[in-house]
């Protein structure tokens, strides 16, 4: 399968081979499920904590004495009933981390990626440079691509001038070829990579294969 490669201008340039393994059945549907499910796993914090009746600060000494008073027997002011006393079940510090192997990882992107190509949601530049970290410059350069969607733009390497010029685009997220996973993947209406970008994703999907191979 083959990809139009666009020029800054929105002329197509040439078309690029895709290297890896198009999947075209349905298989690898759960995989991409699991791996998603566990990078959102992986984001929480899980640092809730709240205090139990043994943590509250306070005294140990009785509110009021056992009988007489006609008010209910009382032992403690660090009780869940009262206010600013301990929480019963509240949240506690836990690790809510879920791995997932390189081979799982490996079908889940490309099978992500496979069917983002056969829907044309993928989008391959010969490069893009901003001169200077003006938002002008790289709105110009989405609106000659006819690009007015949600995007994920993929760079060989980190772009500080790219970085600064397209943080205040809303609904513009940029990433390192290294650093694609699935859920960024999935998460955005059209995939722009430059050209030498889907060269390295295509070097990671086709290396962690063979190595799954052996």
């Amino acid at each position: 399968m083959k990809v139009a490669v666009k020029d800054l201008n929105g002329k197509q340039t040439s078309e690029q081979e895709v290297r890896f393994e198009i999947i075209a059945d349905n298989s690898g549907s759960q995989t991409v499920h699991d791996v998603v499910v566990a990078y959102l796993a992986n984001q929480r914090m899980g640092t809730a904590c709240t205090k139990t009746m043994g943590e509250v600060t306070g005294t140990g000494k009785k509110p009021w004495r056992q009988k007489g008073t006609g008010r209910a027997r009382a032992g403690s002011f660090q009780s869940p009933l009262w206010r600013g006393g301990g929480v019963v079940f509240g949240p506690k510090p836990r690790d809510f981390s879920v791995k997932i192997n390189a081979k799982t990882k490996l079908l889940a992107l490309r099978k992500v990626l496979s069917d983002r190509i056969k829907a044309s949601d993928v989008v391959i530049v010969e490069d893009i440079a901003v001169s200077s970290p003006k938002t002008k410059d790289f709105v110009s350069i989405l609106k000659a691509l006819d690009l007015n969607c949600t995007l994920l733009i993929v760079t060989e390497a980190a772009n500080k001038n790219l970085m600064l010029a397209s943080r205040n685009v809303p609904g513009v997220e940029l990433t390192t070829a290294k650093d694609l996973n699935t859920y960024q993947a999935l998460k955005y209406d059209k995939l722009v990579f430059t050209k030498k970008a889907f060269e390295v994703v295509e070097e990671r999907l086709i290396e962690r294969k063979e190595k799954a191979a052996v």
